[in-house]
């Protein structure tokens, strides 16, 4: 039983280790997918008005980009400050939570590769009748899980149709928290005025810097300095520096509980030294010599370490597994890792085994046998 308990000491804490590298290492393979689809996406947005609105680009904005000829896709989004989104007009419209009110186009998920948890995008139907698209927390926030025919909810002073969920946008997470329309039917229902807040586009990979550096001054000729011009994909990197930052923290963490359960392996065999005197006195009557029950201990040791690292290795393994599956990134284990663990457990097991196997080895044979009887 003391056995066994120190070997799941060892198991728990080479688990904790392996779990923290896996993981790591999956969200960041799962980023770096992100960060290699989305390399050439580019957004424009204009400044803040004093009020704290965003500023509209110029009308005349997104038809002097897509004229830009390493640009291939265009396409634009325009917030309505003054309509709120509600579940229904019983709701005060200064409760808005969170939601922001935005025209979009057509081409919008295909332009930021988007996709549709549920639902279709504004089709052609949406272009003249009150239709609208939820970003993914938008329709959390409004207690939407399902859509029905009869899904609605209060934009302006009318129900608009839900047709659509968006799945969460890596590189737009200003639309999770949106309510899309269209642009006629928010010029028509929603008072939206001429111009847009911000543009995405996606150019040629070679040019995307210098797509990026003339864009101010195509956006906005007049006021280049007004205009804000963002890589997406910069905030991938910085999201994947901020999900490591901590595994150095958890690796610490890991390493301190392996250090406890290798004084747990090293109580067991100390234990068994005084135990098992008998078997000592025996051996060494035998012709056994000290180096011969050194090399004992320090193995028997030394298993209980591997053993206990082969049990983490798995447990760390299959949590890996499980997170992966549950936060839908995929799974990846570098093959260093378990085997980092496991030569981790073995260091501790040698380590914990000296002391025991030094004590066995400097045991007298006679009083061995003397305080076995």
């Amino acid at each position: 039983m003391r056995a066994a308990l120190s070997a799941l000491g060892v198991a728990v804490a080479v688990a904790a280790i392996v779990a923290v590298l896996g993981i790591a290492a999956s969200a960041q393979v799962d980023l770096l997918d992100q960060l290699g689809d989305e390399a050439d996406l580019l957004t424009v947005a204009g400044g803040q008005d004093f009020s704290g609105a965003a500023a509209p680009l110029p009308s005349t904005a997104e038809s002097m980009i897509a004229a830009i000829p390493p640009v291939r896709e265009v396409t634009a989004v325009a917030s309505i400050p003054s309509v709120s989104a509600r579940r229904s007009a019983a709701i005060p419209a200064i409760d808005t939570g969170g939601i922001t009110v935005m025209a979009a186009q057509a081409s919008l998920p295909h332009t930021v590769s988007a996709s549709m948890a549920a639902g279709r995008f504004l089709g052609a139907v949406a272009q003249r009748y009150p239709e609208v698209v939820l970003g993914y927390q938008a329709a959390r926030n409004l207690g939407i899980g399902t859509i029905t025919p009869q899904t609605q909810i209060y934009l302006g002073d009318r129900y608009f149709t839900v047709v659509g969920v968006l799945a969460p946008v890596a590189v737009a997470p200003e639309l999770d928290q949106a309510a899309l329309v269209s642009f006629p039917v928010a010029r028509a229902e929603l008072g939206l005025q001429p111009g847009t807040s911000r543009i995405y586009l996606r150019a040629d990979p070679d040019q995307v810097q210098a797509v990026a550096s003339v864009l101010p001054f195509t956006a906005s000729p007049a006021h280049p300095e007004a205009v804000a011009v963002r890589r997406p994909s910069d905030i991938l990197t910085a999201r994947l520096a901020a999900k490591t930052t901590f595994v150095g923290l958890y690796l610490a963490l890991g390493a301190v509980s392996l250090l406890v359960g290798g004084v747990g392996v090293a109580n067991t065999m100390v234990i068994a030294v005084i135990e098992r005197r008998g078997e000592i006195g025996l051996r060494r009557a035998l012709g056994a010599r000290a180096r011969h029950i050194a090399v004992q201990f320090l193995l028997e040791a030394a298993a209980l370490a591997v053993i206990g690292g082969v049990v983490g290795v798995g447990l760390g393994t299959l949590a890996t597994a499980i997170v992966d599956r549950a936060g839908g990134t995929p799974f990846a284990m570098p093959p260093l890792v378990p085997a980092a663990g496991i030569a981790a457990a073995i260091a501790v097991g040698v380590l914990a085994g000296i002391y025991p196997a030094a004590r066995a080895a400097r045991m007298p044979p006679a009083e061995a046998l003397r305080a076995a009887e």
